[in-house]
């Protein structure tokens, strides 16, 4: 994995602690202050990313809800050799299907239960919204995609 760091952000590594230590030109600038917090962060996740992986678990609620990996899909055409497609039937007349990213490997432990994993974080979660957008949480009946544990609170019913 490659990242661009901007040029007044400096990365200086201690022989002695073995540890690396990321600073900036001018601490004073705003500009510069948010930028140190956000390649500080954006490495961290490059790195447990390449170490450990980052992984999403979506959560089909609704009656009917399920969701399959498919290696041939109906309606698309492959965008890369060997593509998988996620099929969503989520109470539209016809299942959705979605290609799955490179570098991002679907799994569907249970037909309710969509497992993504991957090394880059943002693509990882990215494709996890774009599945999450079909069917977004509803707040009177609970149904929707869930993505890493969200919840939601239920809205009681109104009453005259």
């Amino acid at each position: 994995m490659s990242m661009r760091i901007p040029p007044f952000v400096n990365i200086d590594m201690d022989e002695a602690k073995r540890a690396h230590s990321i600073t900036v030109l001018d601490s004073t600038d705003r500009k510069q202050r948010e930028m140190w917090g956000t390649v500080r962060a954006y490495l961290a996740n490059h790195i447990l990313g390449v170490s450990e992986g980052h992984t999403a678990i979506l959560r089909l609620v609704g009656v009917g809800y399920r969701a399959t990996i498919e290696n041939s899909p109906i309606t698309k055409s492959p965008e890369y050799l060997g593509q998988q497609f996620v099929s969503l039937k989520v109470g539209y007349s016809h299942p959705i299907e979605l290609g799955v990213p490179q570098g991002v490997k679907a799994s569907t432990p249970q037909p309710t239960r969509i497992l993504l994993e991957g090394v880059e974080k943002e693509v990882v979660m990215q494709f996890a919204a774009e599945i999450r957008a079909w069917r977004k949480p509803e707040p009177y009946k609970g149904k929707g995609i869930f993505v890493n544990g969200e919840t939601i609170k239920l809205k009681a019913k109104k009453i005259k």
